[in-house]
């Protein structure tokens, strides 16, 4: 037997599989075959919705917002909690009980709370980027989830049209990133889906870029359950990544332990109709 790996309708590798009788096991595999995006809306009706995310940025059609406020961002590095692999991407967490790691201005109001930031990725350094920028992809893609303090919990937030604000950064091809090594120091220890470790003391801020340009516009989770709640704020300048930092992310695995290994590439979702929405620049062409 062979086990297609998929992930947005693209062939990631064939394995040999033997099946044990597991049912259970050969049910997640099967699952993982078929749940790309391109079948979503078969169970998540909402993936042909109004206001679906990522989209293809054209910025001479986006339009300069002279009220939108620069982004503030106060990272407390205390807050930050574990990592995990999660079975489509890892996962920083951090406490979120407090404002101590929060996001305010920018193109929202309010206090916004960091909930959990991770990556979107290629196998191949010409894709992995979910938001393109005139169609340009980039190899990778950094987002900061936060959710509004006006509800009370992430998982309120997140159903509300308000609830989530998320910025979204670009990883291009350059020197190595020091602070981003400190993450991918750890996959040794989650490369396998399901599994987690304690990650300390790290702060976000050092994964943004000098310059906080952004556009921003109304958009959705690109992952199931794809909830319309999301102020997306994509910044212009994108942070470096080296080549061989880009292999570690291609190291980690779709797969649980015990299952047959299937590396974690393109785990993006490809860009969604516009539909009329505007796209707003907090800066000048």
């Amino acid at each position: 037997r062979y086990l297609y790996c998929y992930w947005g309708g693209v062939l990631k590798r064939a394995i040999p599989v033997t099946i044990n009788g597991n049912a259970a096991a050969t049910a997640e595999i099967f699952h993982s075959v078929h749940a790309g995006p391109d079948k979503w809306a078969d169970n998540f009706p909402i993936a042909n919705g109004p206001r679906q995310s990522p989209i293809d940025i054209a910025p001479d059609a986006s339009s300069y917002d002279a009220a939108l406020k620069p982004l503030r961002l106060k990272y407390d590095p205390s807050t930050c909690l574990e990592i995990l692999n999660n079975g489509h991407s890892f996962q920083v967490t951090f406490a979120d009980d407090t404002d101590s790691s929060t996001l305010k201005d920018g193109p929202v109001s309010g206090i916004y709370r960091l909930k959990q930031f991770h990556f979107h990725w290629g196998a191949s350094d010409d894709k992995g980027s979910e938001h393109t920028v005139n169609g340009t992809k980039y190899p990778a893609e950094l987002h900061l989830v936060h959710w509004n303090t006006k509800y009370a919990s992430f998982g309120e937030a997140a159903s509300k049209p308000d609830g989530l604000a998320v910025v979204g950064v670009f990883l291009e091809i350059g020197g190595a990133n020091a602070s981003l090594q400190e993450v991918l120091n750890t996959f040794s220890a989650i490369k396998a889906k399901g599994k987690q470790t304690s990650f300390a003391d790290f702060d976000p801020s050092t994964l943004l870029p000098a310059c906080l340009d952004y556009w921003t516009y109304d958009g959705s989770l690109t992952t199931p359950p794809l909830l319309e709640s999301v102020t997306w704020i994509v910044c212009k300048e994108p942070i470096s990544v080296s080549r061989e930092q880009m292999k570690k992310f291609r190291e980690l695995l779709f797969s649980a332990e015990g299952e047959a290994e299937c590396c974690m590439v393109d785990n993006y979702r490809p860009p969604q109709p516009l539909k009329g929405r505007s796209v707003r620049a907090s800066f000048k062409k």
